[in-house]
């Protein structure tokens, strides 16, 4: 038995495209604040929020929504990516095993810091237009 998804008609073709940026320095925490305001909401949403949203993280995950919106680009230029849908956005965590500094602090010890790094990964969803030839 097929999947109902299998069964689209040309009219009705779904495209996605994804984007990662990985290694990005930041709080993956701090990242997940402004994520959890453009999941869900169409590109140009998104982007309007990124630019108005005063946290650190939004340059970096701007820059992978901007990726993803040229990924989509790429696979069809006619594809109306403005009004494409974020359906996917996480942040995970990045290594920091080699980014550990030390702070001093009172009576003479030493806290430890990690200094902590982000993956982000972005995918929007639409309707994909057939070329005509």
């Amino acid at each position: 038995m097929l999947p109902a998804a299998c069964c689209l008609l040309p009219t009705d073709l779904i495209m996605e495209a994804t984007a990662k940026g990985k290694y990005i320095k930041g709080s993956p925490q701090k990242a997940r604040l402004v994520i959890d305001l453009i999941r869900g909401k169409n590109v140009q949403e998104a982007l309007a929020i990124l630019r108005f949203t005063k946290k650190r993280a939004t340059r970096s995950i701007e820059k992978v929504l901007l990726s993803a919106v040229a990924n989509a680009k790429e696979k069809n230029a006619a594809a109306d990516v403005d009004s494409f849908i974020i359906e996917r956005a996480v942040v995970d965590m990045g290594p920091t095993k080699w980014r550990r500094r030390v702070r001093p602090a009172p009576m003479g010890r030493a806290y430890r810091e990690q200094r902590r790094s982000k993956h982000i990964t972005i995918a929007i969803k639409g309707k994909d237009t057939e070329v005509e030839e």
